[in-house]
């Protein structure tokens, strides 16, 4: 496997284990997946514009850890466009969004990534959110 391809495959893994750790509710996998000063937001698309809304990493593994047992959120990745350059990454994942196998919302994602002596960590999500045009 080239240089090149392995970055894009750690890469790709850190984002899904974060995911994994959210459907598990597995809070501990989630943090490993990010930086210490990572950033979290949100574009909502309203009638007259979009704004931004923006949360830590903290308040994410909150919401994670309270959402009942009975309640599984299952983000699935539709695809992965990632680019490297030395250090840094980037990835844009479009994704469907389900709550107990129910769709909720479809959107993309935007990955910012750095490589630490820990191995790759998120550094910044940016991510849509919608319910219309999704297939």
């Amino acid at each position: 496997m080239s240089l090149f391809a392995q970055q894009n495959e750690e890469v790709r893994q850190v984002i899904a284990s974060m995911f994994a750790g959210m459907k598990s509710k597995n809070t501990d996998l989630i943090k490993a997946a990010f930086h210490p000063d990572a950033t979290m937001q949100t574009v909502k698309s309203g009638e007259t514009g979009s704004e931004l809304g923006s949360n830590s990493v903290e308040d994410f593994l909150n919401r994670i850890a309270s959402t009942p047992a009975t309640t599984t959120l299952d983000e699935r990745i539709l695809d992965y466009q990632i680019k490297v350059d030395g250090d840094m990454a980037a990835a844009w994942t479009p994704y469907e969004f389900y709550v107990n196998e129910n769709f909720s919302h479809c959107g993309v994602n935007s990955f910012q990534l750095i490589r630490t002596p820990d191995g790759w960590k998120i550094t910044y999500i940016i991510d849509t959110r919608r319910k219309e045009g999704c297939k």
